[in-house]
């Protein structure tokens, strides 16, 4: 026997049990006692959201203020986690809320970085690709596949993400990639070397704070878009087995009614 309805029993145990009205009906009616939009959890979103916001604003004229805000809001990303596990918060739309506010605050600032550095637009442009992809379709493979959470990776699909979505190697990560593109930026603000800024001499005196900020984290992004390639491929991979445990659900279907006809 396949395993296909195995995959499709968990299927609609995971997304089909409330009708998508019903499910708007209860979120108009919520109280103030049971708001999911009010959960502290989500509430750190929101926070996280004008931070960002703010911090674009200031992208194009005050290097300063953008990057302690920039800086400020992904560090909140590491305290809603906790919040929503202490408080008994976590939710569904917490869980997108925080992928989407990644997904915008670090796309924006890589838009931002396309036209600092148009040399180099093209590149850019596939990391912003990448990473929409990549975690687009690993949390709609995640959603067909009945998980909890698109963070829960069994090693026996890979290795690689189980490992990856261990808490703390993701804010290391996570953290490491975002350092890298802050460097960036401000290595067009930042044009003192060290030797003169702090005096340090040697090979590292003739580098910009930020450009050796650069060459530290860098192997991190690269590793970051590694797993993004890997996560984009095995979620690519678990939505065709999908469907075809789907059609071959289907096919035995079909020829069950046959035989009856």
């Amino acid at each position: 026997m396949s395993n296909g309805p195995a995959i499709l029993t968990r299927r609609r145990g995971s997304i089909d049990i409330v009708d998508a009205k019903v499910a708007v009906d209860l979120a108009t009616a919520q109280t103030y006692s049971e708001n999911v939009f009010l959960f502290v959890p989500n509430l750190i979103g929101y926070a996280r959201i004008i931070l960002a916001a703010l911090s674009l604003h200031y992208m194009n004229y005050h290097p300063k203020y953008c990057t302690v805000l920039y800086c400020i809001s992904c560090l909140l990303d590491a305290f809603d986690g906790h919040a929503a596990r202490a408080l008994g918060q976590a939710s569904k739309f917490g869980a997108v809320l925080d992928m989407v506010t990644d997904r915008c605050t670090t796309t924006s600032l890589l838009c931002y970085l396309t036209s600092a550095y148009p040399e180099y637009a093209l590149g850019f442009q596939f990391l912003i690709a990448l990473d929409f992809s990549s975690h687009y379709m690993h949390m709609n493979s995640s959603l067909v596949t009945g998980s909890k959470s698109h963070k829960q990776v069994d090693s026996d699909v890979s290795r690689l993400l189980r490992a990856y979505y261990n808490p703390t190697t993701l804010f290391l990560v996570c953290a490491g990639n975002e350092l890298f593109y802050i460097a960036l930026y401000l290595m067009k603000w930042v044009h003192t070397p060290l030797s003169e800024s702090l005096g340090v001499t040697g090979f590292f005196g003739g580098f910009t704070w930020p450009e050796l900020m650069a060459w530290v984290s860098g192997p991190i992004c690269f590793y970051k878009n590694v797993v993004n390639l890997v996560q984009l491929w095995k979620a690519s991979k678990i939505l065709v087995g999908v469907d075809l445990a789907e059609r071959a659900k289907a096919r035995e279907e079909e020829a069950l009614r046959a035989k009856q006809d």
